[in-house]
């Protein structure tokens, strides 16, 4: 792809979709026909490539355990990059039809550790013209940042200066932070950087696109604590800064009047999380496109049952006290290790998803979110 063409403002993205910032909000404009219309979803990719010399020359870590298993992660991402994250890619372009208005991607885009900000950049540039090109064709492309699309040396500060100017070019209106929102139609679309999170931004961003007939928020993590590993990892959770609980509280208190609908990524597993608390109603839909072994590619379900919420692992059983709270508002839970690429079928009535395991033909399943 031309670079210039690349990074030119989508003509699309200004005819159908209106964006907000931390400074405004522009009205969102009436998308032509219907308000029935469907996005594309593609969960963590993890984009690299062999030999790991190609990103990964210049990767350096002091610390014996996380050296190990970054350099086991390269060598996953370069294997299952050889063909079955390829083949999901093809699925997924093929899910896309007239009603489809973007592609949202769900973060980590990208495996990070370069070890240089110039190679991150590349890395970042390289995955999206690999999306663009086998998934997107003229649809706008939206990404979230993940916490693996800011690691590394001057990795944040690389995807800083990268990332805003691309968004503004796909959604053809300035995006200035790595947290923003867009309309579609009368629907609002959120997305946080659960990295740094900014209160005073997202609640901004909630006042003024209160009116909106469905709210969708946009999260690498998760709000609730996650199942996938480190649980403590999710929206102000403390993995990597102290845990907030009063936070958290105050927003999903906000998202659950909102009756919100939350997409989020970075557990490698497909979930389904529906919540009814704080006065309202809290949707979570986890997605996966990680398809790091052959089996991932197959939907098998894990568990079915909310009452079963809570850690996975013996090692994680420390953190038990961070499900309970929830488990009695939980209607719904469903979860599976399965990667594949999601169609998001929206309506005023009803909200789906398709899911797609691995590259199969066959719908594996369909989550009725509304």
């Amino acid at each position: 792809m031309d670079r210039r063409k690349f990074l030119a403002l989508s003509s699309f993205g200004m005819a159908n979709l209106a964006l907000c910032d931390q400074f405004s909000l522009v009205k969102a404009l009436t998308i032509s026909g219907s308000s029935k219309y469907n996005i594309v979803i593609l969960g963590d990719l993890h984009y690299d490539t062999e030999p790991d010399s190609v990103y990964h020359s210049k990767y350096v870590d002091p610390n014996e355990k996380s050296n190990k298993l970054h350099r086991s992660e390269f060598v996953r991402n370069g294997e299952m990059w050889r063909k079955r994250c390829p083949d999901l890619l093809k699925r997924a372009s093929r899910l896309i039809d007239s009603d489809t208005k973007f592609v949202l991607q769900m973060g980590d885009i990208i495996q990070g550790d370069c070890g240089d900000p110039d190679i991150h950049k590349k890395m970042l540039s390289d995955a999206i013209e690999v999306v663009k090109s086998q998934v997107t064709d003229k649809l706008p492309f939206v990404t979230v940042v993940g916490n693996h699309d800011i690691r590394g040396t001057q990795a944040k500060e690389a995807y800083h200066e990268f990332m805003p100017a691309v968004m503004s070019s796909e959604l053809g209106q300035p995006v200035t932070n790595t947290s923003f929102c867009f309309n579609v139609g009368d629907d609002v679309f959120i997305v946080i950087d659960f990295n740094d999170p900014e209160p005073a931004l997202f609640d901004e961003m909630l006042e003024k696109t209160k009116n909106a007939r469905h709210t969708f928020i946009v999260s690498h993590g998760t709000v609730f604590p996650s199942v996938g590993g480190y649980p403590t990892w999710y929206l102000f959770g403390g993995r990597k800064s102290p845990a907030n609980p009063e936070m958290s509280k105050h927003f999903l208190t906000e998202f659950a009047k909102r009756n919100a609908i939350v997409l989020a990524g970075h557990t490698h597993l497909t979930e389904l999380f529906d919540w009814y608390g704080y006065g309202g109603h809290i949707t979570q839909m986890t997605m996966n496109s990680v398809w790091g072994r052959p089996g991932n590619g197959e939907y098998k379900v894990l568990c079915d049952d909310p009452k079963k919420y809570g850690p996975f692992s013996e090692k994680d059983a420390k953190y038990k006290d961070l499900f309970t709270p929830y488990i009695p508002d939980l209607k719904r839970y469903n979860v599976s290790a399965a990667a594949g690429s999601y169609k998001l079928n929206i309506s005023a009535k009803t909200i789906t998803v398709d899911f797609y395991a691995g590259c199969s033909e066959k719908r594996s399943h369909q989550f009725k979110l509304r």
